[in-house]
């Protein structure tokens, strides 16, 4: 039987829903769920909630961007607030709960009015009305000066920072705003507007509280340097982006050795060849090495006889964030064994590969 309206224009299978109960209503229900997920989420005493994720990874969290990210809400209309959380989270870095809990409030709000008669259209008239309001009240509310402060004076950010910082470690934040304006102040740029949020990176020791906290200029590795050597002061650093060790080639060959004057001799070789690189490192100048994949036992042992300090940095972000910070930049081209040499910043930059 062939189909009239809008029937006769989607496939089969499909489901059209209209009027209140069926859109509407359900719409709004859907919106409710998902705010009262988060809600209990809300301000600094906030419960943690567990998710797993579709790749079985567990979140604990109060954070309502991780929550709702992680939910793959597939709703259309709760899809919305996912949305709009996200651009709050983006946009402004905090107050993604209170966009959904809040929305969750308005819809509940709005259900009672639709179920009393009121049109939807005249809903929104009310809450467009209410929002030009609210914009008048929060212009009285902004502390005075926000407009043209001074970003490097500590006690001006200091004063605007707490709040925020109170929304999640409520009770801690005279000892945290501190140490976060600090942080911010000295890496803040010419033009504020450029602020690089990367540039300011929390590193957690086993054993410390938080009263423990404490600002570094300049970045700290949580692993312990490769070796013997463990401190070294005003030094120059090579960095090689692929680790320090023999590579091996691409084609297969095979050896025939006759002799253990031979054997002895072909073991020679490659170790003269792992020396003439770190030989030429220190030769060079440079007392520091950091590697960004595996440190060869060979390659540690002539490190240790020229008394070079070894550094392993897995994560190559992190990688990226210490040539950043030092100036210096990891080669990735292999067979070059020449050194660069950065005379701005005092660092010797490496190629990655022997």
């Amino acid at each position: 039987m062939v189909g009239y309206g809008i029937q006769s224009m989607l496939k089969d299978g499909h489901k059209h829903l209209s009027g209140l109960d069926e859109a509407v209503l359900k719409n709004i229900g859907a919106g409710r769920e998902l705010s009262a997920i988060t809600r209990t989420s809300l301000g600094p005493n906030g419960m943690n909630k567990m998710v797993i994720n579709h790749l079985d990874k567990l979140f604990i969290t109060n954070d309502a961007a991780t929550i709702v990210n992680e939910l793959e809400v597939q709703h259309p209309a709760a899809k919305l607030l996912v949305l709009a959380a996200r651009a709050q989270q983006e946009e402004i870095g905090d107050g993604a709960n209170l966009t959904i809990s809040f929305a969750g409030e308005l819809l509940e709000k709005a259900e009672e009015l639709i179920r009393m008669g009121l049109h939807p259209s005249e809903i929104i008239i009310g809450y467009t009305k209410a929002i030009n309001k609210t914009l008048e009240i929060l212009d009285d509310l902004v502390e005075k000066g926000s407009e043209n402060m001074d970003v490097r004076n500590r006690e001006e950010v200091v004063l605007r920072m707490k709040s925020a910082v109170a929304s999640k470690q409520f009770g801690q934040e005279d000892v945290l705003c501190p140490l976060v304006a600090d942080a911010c102040i000295q890496v803040c740029p010419q033009n504020p507007g450029n602020f690089n949020v990367d540039n300011v990176r929390v590193a957690k020791l086993v054993g410390g509280g938080l009263h423990n906290s404490s600002v570094v200029r300049g970045m700290v590795l949580k692993n312990d340097a490769v070796g013997s050597i463990k401190k070294v002061e005003k030094v120059k650093v090579a960095v090689f982006a692929g680790g320090v060790d023999t590579s091996a080639t691409e084609t297969k060959g095979t050896v025939l050795i006759h002799s253990a004057e031979q054997l002895e001799n072909y073991a020679k070789t490659e170790e003269a060849k792992v020396e003439e690189l770190i030989k030429s490192v220190a030769d060079s100048g440079a007392k520091v090495i950091v590697s960004g994949a595996a440190v060869g036992d060979m390659a540690l042992h002539f490190c240790e006889r020229y008394k070079l300090m070894v550094l392993k940095v897995s994560s190559k972000f992190e990688l990226r964030r210490f040539c950043r910070t030092t100036g210096a930049i990891a080669l990735v081209s292999s067979g070059i064994k020449i050194c660069l040499l950065n005379s701005n910043s005092n660092f010797i930059l490496m190629p990655c590969a022997l």
